[in-house]
């Protein structure tokens, strides 16, 4: 079976909100007051808690320090669990485009970054987990994106052929685990990560979401064909 795989934070959903206030959470719990910025930071909070906890410390003017992002962390995930979806949003047409390609014979999954529980947890707040044949994150095995195998299982877990499958993303790491697993890559232009898609070289862009099943079509064809 063909599989179109979806990353999840920034390209199905824009979760940055979320995450910038669960790592302010952590700056408030240190004595200091929020650092980052939803609106300027969006594309910092999707490259993980550790990504934000070390630009807030930078803000401060503290040198870099693996033991207190370390304390904090776990802080962090505990804090965006306890309020995980009061500021993401499911980008418009994104859910109508996966239910197109399901209903055209195509399996659907995701493969994500964000630890299994709390994407999990995520869609069904979201009210959108089951439309999914299957769902990884970052610890649901040994290894992650950009490492292919990721993709694969992800793949092997919804009923489908890894090389005959694709990858939906926003982001540099999504490119290279496309590479890697040796499949299309289409990147979204209207993520929070921002940046030029186009200079990653992916085999699509994608600007609205009413376009991608025109996209599959083109770049792995129709399931069953």
């Amino acid at each position: 079976m063909k599989t179109v795989v979806f990353d999840l934070d920034g390209t199905l959903a824009d979760t940055s909100g979320d995450l910038i206030a669960a790592a302010n959470a952590c700056f408030r719990q240190m004595g200091e007051g929020d650092l980052l910025d939803a609106a300027r930071d969006a594309g910092t909070a999707l490259r993980g808690g550790r990504a934000m906890l070390t630009l807030g410390m930078e803000r401060l003017g503290r040198p870099l320090d693996d033991a207190v992002i370390d304390v904090f962390y776990p802080k962090l995930l505990e804090a965006y669990a306890q309020d995980i979806d009061s500021r993401t949003y499911l980008y418009p047409g994104a859910m109508d485009a996966v239910e197109t390609l399901k209903s055209s014979g195509y399996r659907v999954a995701i493969c994500t970054n964000k630890p299994e529980a709390l994407a999990d947890q995520l869609l069904r707040r979201l009210g959108v987990r089951d439309i999914w044949q299957s769902m990884l994150g970052a610890d649901s095995l040994a290894v992650r994106k950009p490492d292919p195998e990721h993709l694969h299982e992800t793949t092997r877990r919804a009923g489908g052929d890894p090389a005959q499958s694709m990858l939906i993303g926003d982001s540099i790491t999504d490119r290279k685990t496309a590479q890697a697993a040796g499949v299309p890559c289409v990147l979204v232009t209207f993520g929070p990560a921002g940046g030029d898609m186009s200079a990653l070289e992916p085999e699509a862009l994608l600007h609205d979401y009413a376009d991608l099943p025109g996209i599959v079509e083109n770049l792995i064809g129709r399931a069953g064909q």
